[in-house]
């Protein structure tokens, strides 16, 4: 395989703190280019509302002004969004635009009231599907009339109208506004292209917004032909319509301003998180402020007000404005605001170029934008989470309905489903065959009845009739699956256990985990990956009184601990977060030991061997040990979750993709760092995570073994070498007299000859130090545990099977860090073979955003 450079897997460095200057010019940028999308997008979204198209503008130039200045979401663009298109047609066809303008200062109060009262977060509430089915609806709506636009007709406020109607409007289609329309939606949809395909030429075009060079290009052909079709017509500022109080039913106004204020503050909501993830996935050397939506929420509500006194759209969050304007680098709240500014000069400077463009090109821009809001991933992830129905519902009804009935529709669609849910249970009967092992009724063969989902009362019928399919004195295993049963559930089970097992039957019933089920426990519950320390369900029971005629558990055995012994943890001894590194002496990686290599705690008085950590020392303990209680547990939670898992791989064999070698240290869990479960990972764990290079292992051949059956029989595609910080194998070369011949006599000694390479390299100043990509190292400690990394990396490419694959590219490897103190993994892509060409760089692992 060639040299290549490491790849990172993460972000890359970034300036932390950028100037002033720095600043402002990414802000700069970032608001011509949102400037650039929102122009045309206001206007043709005004079209679509069918109010006047200064409204556009207003909005747009009031919402980056206000909410730039004002907001919580630095990074938000506020403006006329198509979300807000159906309802705003729906008001100025029912009350006019000057009373729709005042339903919008009314509904722009209410925000700040809900602001006030810090409700921003309750208004996440909203199952997401119903949220991305109200926009699909939305969507949907406005591309049936915008369709009448480019085919040169009006369109009706009724999409069931704009629908039947379209068959006869493509009949009379105007041949002008088709083809300026066409050339609106190609260029549209073709423009993002030309960075990939495009060449030279193609990457400077497309830094063009596509919204602005469609409508760009379509007014100077339509100019150019004169076509005569209808442009944008903008009255003089002078004449502009203002609001007016409102006339009409207070229900009816209650029940709009309601719609919109809702509508409005739940889209920009959803809005801010959404950019607030997009922020975050940039890296760390942006370092904007997470959102705060209460003052979010009130921005809008006085940007709004603003907007409708001064006779605009209503406005709210626009998450296509927000992501180009993140991803043209903005890093504050200037560049929103700047945007605004721009849109101000332009409503008033590029009246005459504005008024050059058809409105058949901007109705085929918001048509498309219509199209987009039906998204297909969306519907896919709604799909995934069996809430199709509820996106569905919401959908169909938007469009027949109305915004504020289709939501109303879907959340009440939403909550039936989410109690068929915690109602619904299926029961399923099977007779298992006699395995002939074991003890339990499962093991002796019988009946096996699985219960999946919520057992309620509403399925005790069901249940009473599955449990009647089990004959009488048969062996029965009732398994539940589900999280919750109530007490009518259990008093039917309990019930029919007792009749059972009077007329000679055996019952067995277990839960989720493979537990028995009994009167509800109020017992501690552990969390995943706790310490032994704090892990009450494994913690030895005291010791019996001296003399006690109690016989031994059932559990006692070989595996039990001495008393007041300490089990010993992966790491051998030491091993808490909060011990001290290990000095030369140190017995492993794992944690703190005293000089002579015995581990650094005391012995209590007739105790036979160390103090348990985190015990009082006078507290007697049980013959059952950590050990075995961590194993007890393990039985009861664990093992029914993997059995089948772990039976699967007993017959086909092991077949892991990952050597993964790493040290010994207790603090480092592979499978918890990696998310992997049995038969993911080959494991190769030793003090200091170190290969020694081929023919050097000096009677020590486990590590050499290890890599060549990992690598040739099982053919394992990736080798991971994994460091972590505070390694005590690394301070004990860091920190030792070089060439000590007291340490190197011993097998500790010995073994760590094999870091010295790492140790050399550290010191050398002829190559690059390996860094970290978000941050210095802490110390020179850390560097030397990265340099260590690197170093063994070079040492497991010269073993003959490695140096192979690599040559028949049928093999990775890659360098790992994991920072304990901060539960953090750095990456590193080495390239394969050979020494590092350039600085070696790792990279933080983030999460995956997550998308809305």
């Amino acid at each position: 395989m060639s040299h290549r450079p490491p790849v990172l897997s993460g972000p890359t460095a970034a300036p932390d703190h950028p100037s002033p200057r720095q600043r402002w010019s990414a802000d700069l940028s970032a608001s011509v280019t949102v400037f650039l999308i929102a122009l045309p997008l206001s206007l043709g979204i005004a079209l679509a509302a069918g109010a006047p198209l200064q409204s556009g503008l207003v909005a747009a130039a009031v919402g980056g002004v206000v909410c730039g200045r004002l907001g919580g979401a630095p990074l938000q663009i506020t403006g006329p969004a198509a979300g807000l298109t159906v309802i705003t047609a729906e008001l100025i066809q029912r009350y006019g635009w000057q009373t729709t303008c005042a339903i919008t200062v009314l509904a722009g109060a209410a925000q700040v009231g809900l602001g006030f009262l810090r409700v921003a977060r309750s208004a996440l509430a909203v199952s997401p599907a119903v949220v991305h089915g109200m926009l699909a609806g939305i969507g949907c709506t406005i591309a049936l009339a915008q369709l009448h636009v480019m085919l040169g007709g009006d369109p009706d406020s009724s999409p069931l109208t704009n629908a039947l109607e379209l068959p006869g409007r493509i009949t009379a289609v105007q041949p002008a506004a088709l083809s300026v329309s066409a050339l609106t939606v190609v260029v549209l949809l073709a423009w993002p292209r030309l960075k990939l395909y495009g060449g030279p030429f193609g990457a400077a075009a497309a830094r063009v917004p596509a919204a602005l060079a469609a409508v760009c290009l379509a007014t100077l052909a339509a100019v150019l032909a004169d076509t005569g079709l209808p442009r944008v017509d903008l009255p003089s500022w002078r004449s502009h319509a203002l609001p007016e109080l409102p006339e009409g039913p207070v229900l009816g106004l209650g029940t709009a301003v309601l719609t919109l204020t809702l509508v409005a503050s739940v889209q920009a909501l959803l809005s801010a998180v959404a950019a607030d993830k997009l922020t975050a996935a940039r890296g760390a050397g942006s370092r904007v402020p997470r959102s705060d939506l209460d003052r979010e929420l009130r921005a809008h509500g006085v940007a709004n007000a603003v907007s409708g006194a001064l006779g605009g759209l209503p406005v709210t969050g626009v998450a296509v404005r927000s992501t180009a304007n993140i991803a043209a680098g903005a890093v504050s709240r200037n560049s929103a605001l700047l945007q605004g500014v721009w849109v101000l000069l332009a409503a008033g400077l590029l009246v005459g170029v504005l008024e050059l463009i058809p409105l058949a090109a901007l109705g085929a821009l918001v048509m498309v934008v219509g199209v987009r809001m039906i998204n297909l991933g969306h519907i896919r992830k709604v799909a995934r989470h069996r809430e199709a129905v509820v996106f569905g519902a919401t959908s169909v009804s938007v469009v027949l309905l109305g915004v504020l009935e289709g939501v109303g529709v879907g959340i009440a669609v939403a909550v039936v489903l989410a109690l068929h849910r915690l109602a619904w249970a299926r029961i399923d009967v099977a007779h298992d065959a006699v395995d002939g092992h074991g003890s339990s009724a499962r093991s002796r063969g019988g009946y096996r009845v699985v219960v999946r989902g919520q057992l309620t009362f509403l399925a005790v019928p069901r249940l009473s009739r599955a449990l009647a399919q089990v004959p009488e004195g048969a062996s029965a295993v009732v398994e539940l699956k589900g999280s919750f049963m109530d007490h009518a559930a259990y008093e039917a089970l309990e019930d029919w256990r007792a009749t059972h097992t009077a007329t000679g039957g055996e019952v067995e019933v277990s839960g989720r985990g493979g537990e028995g089920i009994g009167e509800p426990s109020t017992a501690h519950v552990c969390t995943p990956w706790t310490p032994w320390r704090n892990h009450q369900c494994t913690r030895p029971a005291p010791a019996r009184p001296e003399g006690s005629s109690d016989a031994p558990g059932r559990g006692d055995s070989p595996l039990d601990a001495a008393p007041g012994s300490r089990a010993a943890g992966s790491g051998g001894c030491g091993g808490t977060a909060r011990d001290a590194q290990g000095t030369p002496g140190a017995a492993g990686a794992g944690g703190a030991a005293g000089p002579s290599g015995t581990c650094g705690t005391r012995n209590t008085p007739g105790a036979t061997g160390p103090a348990r950590v985190g015990h009082r020392d006078d507290a007697p303990l049980s013959h059952r040990g950590q050990l075995l209680g961590g194993v007890r547990n393990f039985q009861r939670s664990t093992a029914p979750l993997v059995r089948d898992e772990l039976a699967r791989l007993a017959r086909e064999g092991q077949r892991p993709s990952q050597l993964f070698l790493t040290c010994a240290d207790s603090r480092v869990v592979t499978s918890m760092i990696t998310s992997s479960g049995p038969g993911d990972l080959f494991t190769v764990r030793n003090v200091g995570n170190l290969v020694p290079p081929p023919g050097e292992e000096r009677g020590d051949q486990s590590v050499a073994a290890a890599i060549e059956y990992a690598v040739d029989v099982l053919q394992v595609a990736s080798v991971t070498v994994c460091g972590h910080s505070g390694c005590g194998a690394m301070q004990a070369l860091h920190t030792a007299p070089a060439d000590a011949p007291e340490a190197a006599g011993t097998p500790l000694g010995r073994w760590l000859q094999h870091g010295r390479p790492s140790l050399e390299r550290f010191r050398t100043a002829a190559r690059l130090a390996p860094r970290l990509a978000d941050r210095e190292t802490a110390d020179p400690l850390e560097t030397l545990c990265l340099t260590n990394v690197v170093q063994q990396l070079e040492h497991l490419a010269a073993h003959a099977c490695v140096a192979r694959r690599l040559g028949e590219g049928t093999l990775e490897l890659h360098g790992m860090y994991f920072h304990v103190g901060e539960a953090q993994a750095y990456v590193l892509d080495a390239p394969g073979g050979g020494a590092l060409a350039h600085e070696p760089v790792f990279a933080a692992v983030r999460p995956d955003p997550v998308a809305l």
